[in-house]
């Protein structure tokens, strides 16, 4: 293929978003809701399904029924994604569901199980991972990256991990405030958005690639189909607008992610109370919200308040 210089077009954009819970949140709903919106055309949505049939429980759902299921067995091998994306694409989708990615890190033959099957035939040190690695990398999200799909949605497991702390001088370990998705850890730089949903179905968005998708995917509230009608209006090169789901902006954009996340943590003062938002900042170790600069810090304790009730 002849490859030439030319404008950028938004439409060569092709959205990856990336969703995780724990398990009964409503991820495969919410999935199939964005889809809906964005095609309207059920036929045209197809989704890898790796969940013994649980994907398959909206089949005759009288606003999202009628999707297409490739179904993987058996075999969570990054090349058989691999396989399964392209028949995707042979079959002339639209939007394609992966429901969900996380059997291709920690299942039968994924990631995982292979390299702990290299460690057992006495493979050592970067040979047990090289190939499970390298296979995930060309097999799995090169692939995401690079197909013709309009849209991909990527569902995740996510769990709270056991972290080692220290108690009145001696460790233990205890359970994470911090959800995470069961992948490997920097599938999320791949995603155009991304975010989890906590048990009332509400989308808490941890990515935002523009400042447009803010307007798109409304951070503390459910995915619905017009959710997925805005996306594909960007998608297209309109411009976005924020629906009847979502209050209009009550002021511009944030400047910078600094600016972003003092905004956020506004809110969450004003929702929890001084008490409960300073006892918060303290069970982290701060005492003022300027001290926390790291990006990552910033999304985790954005996580344990947002789950505050």
């Amino acid at each position: 293929m002849a490859y030439h210089l030319r404008p950028a077009i938004r439409s060569e954009a092709k959205p990856l978003i990336g969703l995780y819970s724990e398990s009964g949140c409503g991820k495969t709903k919410s999935a199939l809701l964005l889809a809906k919106g964005f095609v309207g055309d059920m036929s045209k949505v197809g989704m890898i399904e790796t969940e013994a049939g649980r994907g398959e429980v909206y089949a005759e759902d009288h606003v999202v029924g009628g999707y297409l299921v490739r179904p993987i067995r058996e075999n969570f091998a990054p090349v058989e994604y691999g396989k399964a994306i392209t028949d995707l694409e042979q079959g002339g989708v639209k939007v394609g569901i992966i429901d969900s990615a996380s059997q291709e890190w920690e299942g039968a033959n994924g990631v995982l199980g292979w390299a702990a099957k290299n460690q057992e035939e006495g493979k050592k040190g970067p040979l047990v991972w090289q190939k499970p690695k390298m296979s995930h990398q060309s097999d799995f999200i090169l692939r995401l990256l690079q197909t013709p799909i309009s849209l991909v949605i990527i569902c995740m497991r996510a769990k709270y991990p056991m972290k080692e702390v220290s108690k009145e001088g001696k460790k233990e370990w205890t359970r994470s405030e911090i959800l995470e998705p069961k992948q490997a850890d920097d599938i999320l730089f791949e995603m155009m958005v991304h975010g989890w949903i906590d048990a009332q179905h509400a989308l808490h968005v941890t990515k935002y690639t523009t400042d447009d998708f803010r307007k798109i995917f409304i951070d503390g509230q459910p995915i619905t189909v017009d959710t997925g009608k805005r996306l594909a209006e960007w998608a297209a090169g309109g411009a976005t607008q924020t629906k009847t789901d979502s209050p209009p902006p009550s002021s511009p954009a944030p400047k910078d992610e600094k600016e972003d996340f003092a905004v956020i943590m506004a809110r969450e003062r004003k929702r929890l109370g001084d008490e409960r938002f300073f006892g918060f900042l303290g069970a982290n170790g701060y005492e003022k919200v300027e001290e926390i600069t790291d990006r990552k810090k910033q999304i985790n304790i954005y996580r344990v308040m947002a789950e505050a009730k």
